[in-house]
């Protein structure tokens, strides 16, 4: 069995894009974009587009906390530890009016532990 090696470093246009589940599986969307922090030199939040309908423009985004989601390099998704029926009755942001600083209190009352990355079994580095 071949093990995959975990990167250490990806650009950011190879996770544009990429499809976010949570842990049962469901479909929660896809990577819109990854918002850098200038000041501290990170990435400030990752843009969740959630509830997109073929070619229809009408989903919404979310701020989502780089530190709350897991890389599943084996799967090439990402995973966040939310529900469907939490992204569909928060209130996310319009697509014409991004935020300057991102408000994840949606996400505070849904998970009230610390946030931690973790990687799942085929993602360990050998």
């Amino acid at each position: 069995m071949e093990v995959t090696k975990t990167p250490k470093v990806l650009s950011a246009s190879t996770l544009k894009g990429d499809k976010v589940t949570n842990v049962k599986g469901e479909d929660l969307g896809t990577v819109e974009e990854i918002m850098l922090d200038l000041e501290r030199g990170r990435v400030a939040f990752v843009v969740l587009s959630f509830g997109r309908v073929n070619w229809m423009p009408n989903n919404k985004l979310f701020a989502v906390p780089w530190e709350a989601l897991t890389i599943s390099f084996h799967d090439k998704k990402f995973i966040l530890n939310v529900s469907q029926e939490t992204l569909k009755s928060a209130a996310g942001f319009d697509r014409d009016k991004w935020p300057d600083v991102a408000d994840f209190g949606w996400l505070a009352k849904e998970m009230p532990v610390p946030m931690n990355v973790t990687h799942t079994e085929n993602d360990k580095p050998s």
